[in-house]
């Protein structure tokens, strides 16, 4: 399988969704680092991960 960036953002939405379900204290948190992440991805800030 090869991943690209545009597989990258829905596997951070499942894994924050799953978080969030585990543990719901943390929504604060995990909601702003997926939108901080979500936003750099989108931006083109992290094209040095080569995916």
């Amino acid at each position: 399988m090869h991943l690209t960036i545009a597989h990258i953002s829905p596997i951070m939405s499942v894994i924050a969704g799953v978080l969030i379900l585990i543990m719901p204290r943390l929504l604060n948190l995990i909601v702003a680092i997926f939108l901080i992440l979500n936003g750099l991805i989108g931006m083109g800030l992290l094209k040095w991960l080569h995916f």
